[in-house]
């Protein structure tokens, strides 16, 4: 049954259209790429494809509430959101899980991630320097989904400067952040320190955590459904969501992730605050200019929604109220307003049903 075609919802009814018409539509897309990656020639490339699917689905499943924006169609922007983001997650396994530290393999797969937003470049040789290469076209197919769905966009035109520089800073910080551990922050403090003056108020790693979200394209190609989208309106878009809306996103996936990534020796940006204290009062800096950025654009009530919605579903997860952290969760709750307080108990409903 195709989805309902949606104008504006705003605040409860945006949450209830996205769980009960979004969500469905989500698990068919996912259900369709596992059917094709099953058929990969390579076993390893199977399992890193299906891994990736099975376990960070709610990947998709959050980016996906920007089918809900006016305008869109809701069918090809879940498409074309679940399509990229699963090229994200598995060319994160593909770095992650393989014991490979090579910056040249890393960097040629992720340039399926380029070709993906950008119909006008050539579709490249993703797995030339990679020790496993048979996928039976899995990847090529994802990037060729997601550009079957740009075709179908009037405005795109006025976002494909933005969408692919958000891109390439995705694909460096994925590169570096998958190197030998001996030399990886290096690596990415040399690269982030080139932005300092561009945001001179971040960090070199809350830029890099910015770099790391894909919520400022998934909201671009969704306003590019508008024929009558301008340039100042698309400006607008790109500055709330990098780095505000994209920084908060990812340092709340870190923060909840802290402990774990400490004893597991994993990356994680929140590890270069002081202290708890320092952390929350970032993480609060961030949460009050995505707040103001998102009051200042044009269907103001969907964007405070995503924000208030991003605090909810990262801070209702358990590892979010071990310890001093239940202190600092309870204020950034406190501080996305009373709608956020509202949307966490829903959150915490839905992990309690299974359904995040």
């Amino acid at each position: 049954m195709p989805l309902i075609r949606t104008k504006r919802y705003k605040g409860s009814g945006l949450i209830a259209r996205y769980i009960y018409s979004i969500f469905p539509e989500v698990d068919r897309q996912l259900d369709h790429w596992t059917e094709i990656c099953e058929n990969a020639g390579d076993s390893v490339l199977a399992e890193q494809a299906l891994d990736s699917i099975e376990f960070k689905r709610f990947h998709a499943q959050g980016g996906s509430v920007y089918a809900l924006y006016p305008h869109t169609d809701p069918e090809s922007t879940v498409r074309f959101i679940v399509a990229l983001q699963t090229i994200s997650d598995y060319l994160d396994n593909l770095c992650d899980r393989t014991g490979l530290y090579d910056e040249a393999a890393f960097r040629q797969l992720h340039l399926a991630i380029l070709d993906a937003v950008d119909p006008e470049r050539s579709i490249s040789d993703y797995y030339i320097y990679y020790p496993y290469k048979n996928d039976n076209s899995y990847l090529i197919k994802l990037v060729e989904a997601c550009r079957n769905e740009i075709s179908l966009l009037p405005s795109y035109d006025l976002v494909i400067d933005n969408i692919s520089e958000y891109m390439q800073l995705y694909s460096d910080l994925q590169t570096y952040k998958h190197l030998d551990k001996n030399i990886r922050e290096s690596r990415i403090l040399q690269w982030a320190c080139k932005y300092q003056n561009k945001y001179p108020e971040i960090s070199p790693w809350e830029f890099a955590a910015a770099a790391g979200s894909t919520l400022g394209v998934f909201i671009l190609f969704a306003a590019a459904s508008d024929p009558l989208l301008t340039p100042r309106e698309a400006r607008s878009i790109s500055s709330a969501y990098f780095p505000w809306i994209c920084g908060l996103h990812i340092l709340l996936d870190y923060y909840i992730d802290l402990q774990e990534d400490l004893s597991t020796g994993d990356l994680n940006f929140t590890y270069y605050y002081k202290n708890l204290k320092e952390c929350e009062e970032r993480l609060s800096y961030f949460v009050d200019r995505a707040l103001e950025n998102c009051r200042a654009l044009r269907f103001p009530e969907f964007h405070l929604t995503i924000v208030q919605g991003l605090l909810a579903m990262y801070l209702s997860d358990p590892k979010a109220s071990v310890g001093l952290n239940n202190l600092m969760s309870g204020s950034l709750i406190r501080k996305g307003g009373k709608k956020t307080v509202f949307y966490h108990r829903i959150c915490t409903m839905l992990r309690h049903l299974g359904k995040l």
